[in-house]
């Protein structure tokens, strides 16, 4: 009996081969392989963020640098991203009057509002990007992370318009920051202050952000 099932075995064995090799690469599929994630450096000097902030019959503008930063891409998708901000670069943009300029930059660098001199940089992380679409500012993302100031950190959300092509990231729009949530008082109604001299706690930063590959790809 052995000698009858040892042979039929070995021929079945041998005649599974061939199909096994016809459902893999070997039949002329290719291997299914995941893109690898590249890291793309932010380009500081390319790159932009400017704040508005508004107060009672009025409002001030101005800029702040970009330190660095890095972004990742998946094929032709932007995925995630870290940035820091060089909070001593603050700059007022509206005002014309040098010593008002000067004392209302001098002001935002205290620590009634953001403490420089102890938190030399804010950062965002991001979390995840989701398509968006019929953006009427023809956004086409939710960009979601971590944005921490003055040593705390708070979710962000905000739509954004992104893209990678030709080895070049972007991404683009308007956030918008809730300050108490950071330790920033002055002026504020939740911590006291008047009515008729209040500060919005709300102000917006707008960004246009540009990255280049040529980091460490990583998998």
């Amino acid at each position: 009996m052995k000698k009858i099932l040892f042979p039929l075995l070995f021929a079945a064995t041998v005649l599974s081969a061939p199909l096994q090799a016809a459902n893999g690469p070997a039949a002329g599929k290719p291997a299914v392989t995941k893109a690898a994630t590249e890291t793309y450096k932010v380009q500081p000097q390319l790159s932009t963020l400017g704040w508005v902030g508004k107060k009672v019959g009025g409002q001030h503008s101005g800029t702040i640098a970009l330190q660095s930063g890095t972004v990742q891409v998946k094929g032709n998708q932007l995925v995630g991203g870290t940035f820091v901000a060089d909070m001593a670069s603050i700059k007022n943009t509206d005002l014309t009057d040098a010593d008002y300029n000067a004392k209302l930059v001098g002001h935002l660098k205290s620590d009634d509002f953001f403490g420089v001199d102890k938190y030399a940089t804010a950062t965002f992380v991001i979390t995840s990007i989701k398509p968006l679409k019929g953006d009427a500012n023809g956004n086409n993302a939710t960009v979601t992370g971590n944005l921490t100031i003055k040593g705390k950190t708070n979710p962000v959300s905000f739509p954004a318009k992104v893209g990678v092509k030709n080895g070049v990231a972007s991404a683009s729009g308007t956030a918008t920051i809730d300050r108490s949530k950071y330790d920033v008082k002055y002026g504020s109604t939740l911590f006291g202050a008047a009515a008729d001299k209040a500060i919005d706690d709300n102000f917006t930063l707008n960004f246009n952000v540009i990255a280049k590959a040529g980091g460490v790809a990583a998998r």
